[in-house]
């Protein structure tokens, strides 16, 4: 399934329009390469997001198929690395 849409639906993004923004500035990563909005995303992939509050990096445990509630959403990965840093509210959530 397209990266865009798992981000959106595991609630690690707000939008796809962010994702696909945050793609074309190079700032989400799939398994070590730069992702494009429609990069499959597969269970044991890891996505490295970075913003201006800081970096995310989670490795998928399972791909939903429809939007995920914040509470249910964790459970589909596991954090790998949380880096913040002090400019700004959590950007993950734009």
């Amino acid at each position: 399934m397209r990266i865009d849409l798992v981000l959106k639906y595991l609630c690690l993004a707000r939008s796809r329009s962010l994702v696909k923004s945050l793609c074309e500035r190079n700032a989400i990563w799939l398994n070590g390469r730069p992702a494009k909005p429609s990069s499959d995303l597969h269970v044991k992939d890891r996505v490295t997001i970075e913003t201006r509050s800081g970096t995310l990096t989670v490795s998928v445990v399972n791909v939903p198929q429809k939007q995920l509630s914040k509470a249910v959403a964790p459970t589909y990965y596991e954090v790998v690395d949380h880096e913040q840093t002090n400019m700004g509210e959590d950007a993950f959530e734009e």
